[in-house]
């Protein structure tokens, strides 16, 4: 019975936390099933979920929220708390204006 309730405990708890993210960038979309990053929405996105604070939440704020690159080619924003929601990157590469945004 106590690994029973054990399993349970687990996997609401890992369905409360499905969509929280380490990593997410913006994207284009200039075709169908076509994907083309953005750099300029993903760096204006990243600040935004930085200077967020919209309450107690893990993803209603993002203090390590932080800019990097991958060989000066791919720009990111990085959460090492995981604190990027991904309903919540979606809205502010909108924002920035990005078609959309992917989270890993």
């Amino acid at each position: 019975m106590k690994q029973f309730i054990s399993m349970i405990v687990a996997t609401l708890a890992t369905g409360a936390l499905a969509d929280l993210h380490y990593t997410g960038l913006c994207y284009d979309s200039p075709g169908q099933d076509v994907k083309v990053f953005n750099q300029a929405a993903t760096q204006t996105a990243c600040t935004y979920y930085k200077n967020r604070n919209t309450g107690s939440k893990q993803w209603d704020q993002c203090p390590d929220c932080t800019l990097l690159n991958d060989q000066s080619i791919l720009y990111y924003c990085q959460s090492a708390g995981q604190h990027i929601g991904g309903d919540e990157l979606s809205y502010y590469c909108g924002l920035a204006g990005a078609d959309g945004s992917l989270a890993w």
